[in-house]
Order: C-alpha cells, then structure tokens, then sequence
C-alpha cells in the first residue's frame, strides 16, 4: 500500500513539472468509459499529454483532493481547494476544482507561479497603454474595473499594478479575496473565510477601519460583492476589482443587472479595462518555430486592452443611456489590428478576432 501511495505521489509530481515546464497554465483531468485524458492548455490550445487507466487516475484524483483539503469520500458534488508546490525553488500555488461526471470525477488544476510581478512597463504589448494603468494608481477615490475571460491574464496584471502602486507610489494596499491567487508581500492579503466570520461584507468594514488607500475586491460574481465594491469606493478609496465580461463596456450592463444605480457607477466608475493574451510574431520565424530557434519554447504572449477612461468612458456612459450612439473610441479589435500591422502578433489572431465578433 505504502508503495502505491508512493507511486501515485510520483506520478503526481510527474505531471506538476511536466506542465510547469511546458508554461502551461492549466491541467484538465477528463474522465472517458475505460481511461482518462489528461491535457494540458498551452495559450490556446488545449492539447492531450498522458492517457491513464480509469483506476489510477481515480487514486490521483484521490491524492490531489488529500492535499488540498477536500473531502476524498464526497464524489458526488463540486469541490474546491488549494496547495503549495515548489517548482525549481518556485512556488506555484494549484487551485484545484472537482466536478461530478457520468464516467467519473473531472478535474482542473490552475497552475499560479507566484514569481516576482512583472514590470509596469511590461503590462502591454504597447508602451503607452501601460503608462495609462499605472496612472490609474494616482487617483485618490473610485472604481478601476478590469475585465477579460478566464486565463486572459487579469490576475498578472492586477497584482502588478497593486505592487507598483505599494513601491513606487507608496500606496497602503489591501487586498479581500477568495480565494488569494498569488501571495504578494508588497501588499496586506485578507482572505475570505464564512466558517471564522470573515465575509465581504465584515471583511470591508474592518479593512475601512485600517487605513487603507487602495482595495483590491476580489471577483465581482454577484449583487452583494458589486454593492461593496461600489460602497467601498463610496467612501474615498480607490478600489479595484475584476469581472468576467466580453469588452469593458460590458462591466457596466453587468453592475446594472446587479442592481447598482446610474448615480453610483457615475460617481464611481474612473475605468473599465478588457484584456486579452495574445500569440506574439517570431522575430526570426516567419511562420512556426524550429526546435533550433532562440525564442523556441518560451512564452511568446503578450497583453492588449482596450481602456476605457475620460471621454471615452464618458462616451460609453452615454451610449448606454441611448443619448449617444456615435462616439468612437479604441477597441481591443484595434489593439489586434494594430499589433499585425505593427508585426508583433500572428495574423492567425485576427482571424480568431472575426469569429468572436460573428458570435456576437
């Protein structure tokens, strides 16, 4: 027995560093009738690695739910939980969910280095896109909303900005999450715990009572963490949160549907930014890179926004309200179209630009 749990740690640790050192940022366990598929998500892709036997990779399952605290016996519901893993002196934290399937249980593994935030001046494919959210840092009160889907590098640069803000513009910052994503030691984290009394809700009213000159609120998922973010904001501070939406005009429709009034977002609002991570042109390739190439088997992502503050976000307001339907502003289509013509990004993401706008 003592032999297989070894074996299993093994296998464990196997895949950790495999998907580590491909830069991959999730790992997808999938049930089948008689395996498993385990696949890695690389940028865009998501691409099969191991195929397992249904019994081992029920025991590895097992194992990931042990050590980040989960309920082994409970397959019957949806789980969640985190753990530590140190990768060449790195510490990855692996924020781990469970989802109950016909076949078996389905896993994900986020996989989250928490290696020094990268440079502000990094933040952008574009130099002056960067200074423009660095400069979000100065303001004294308001709301700074950053938008994007899942994995489109919203954390990355949220933490960014929150470190900036702490060295270099002597900012006291304090975080509410739930979970912590990446531990920061520039900043005070405060974790949302409901079983020891610390919700949204009682967690803001003791951070207001700390003095702090910018909050970082978590996700926006519903109408209670919308209310304080806003009520938060309210009260002087400069706030920063995140929200799963299509463009950065859709953050507002998305605080109305939660109930929040035109005079608060008015009153608050100071920026709304869309983000997404995108396949950056070889220098030296013009197509796909050799395995001889320099640049082969790095990550070659960058970061493009579309930023809504000022006149712009004044426009957006306004066409919202169905006063004014004719104001032009910069898109993230623009950042893309901008990016090729530039050569610094593979026409192939335009084309994927097309598609999401055909969805639309």
């Amino acid at each position: 027995m003592f032999e297989i749990e070894r074996s299993i740690q093994a296998l464990a640790d196997s895949i950790l560093n495999d998907a580590l050192q491909k830069g991959a940022s999730d790992i997808h366990i999938i049930p089948h009738g008689k395996d498993t598929m385990i696949k890695f998500r690389l940028g865009n892709q998501l691409l099969q690695r191991y195929t397992l036997e249904k019994v081992v990779c029920e025991r590895l399952i097992s194992h990931f739910k042990f050590i980040s605290s989960m309920d082994i016996g409970d397959k019957r519901r949806p789980q969640s939980g985190a753990f530590s893993y140190c990768y060449k002196g790195i510490e990855v934290g692996l924020r781990i969910s469970t989802l109950p399937a016909t076949k078996s249980e389905s896993m994900v593994i986020r996989l989250l280095p928490q290696q020094n935030q990268i440079p502000f001046y990094q933040l952008s494919l574009f130099p002056n896109t960067s200074k423009k959210l660095i400069s979000l840092m100065k303001h004294a009160h308001g709301l700074v909303i950053l938008t994007g889907p899942t994995g489109s590098g919203k954390t990355t640069t949220l933490y960014s900005l929150l470190s900036e803000a702490s060295q270099m513009i002597n900012r006291h910052v304090i975080t509410l999450e739930d979970p912590i994503e990446k531990q920061n030691d520039t900043v005070l984290q405060i974790q949302v715990n409901e079983k020891a009394g610390i919700s949204y809700a009682s967690g803001l009213k003791a951070i207001l009572r700390h003095d702090p000159d910018i909050i970082m609120v978590g996700e926006i998922r519903d109408q209670e963490t919308a209310e304080i973010a806003v009520r938060a904001a309210l009260t002087g501070h400069l706030v920063l949160t995140t929200m799963h939406t299509r463009d950065a005009k859709g953050a507002i429709y998305r605080l109305l549907e939660f109930g929040i009034n035109w005079l608060e977002i008015e009153q608050t609002l100071i920026a709304v930014t869309a983000q997404r991570l995108v396949e950056l042109a070889c220098p030296y390739c013009e197509k796909e890179c050799s395995p001889y190439c320099y640049t082969s088997g790095r990550g070659k992502r960058g970061s493009v926004f579309e930023v809504l503050t000022g006149n712009s976000l004044t426009a957006v307001l306004r066409q919202a309200k169905g006063i004014d339907e004719g104001t032009r502003y910069a898109t993230l289509r623009d950042a893309v179209s901008k990016g090729i013509a530039l050569g610094f990004i593979k026409e192939e993401e335009f084309k994927r630009w097309i598609l999401d706008e055909q969805e639309r």
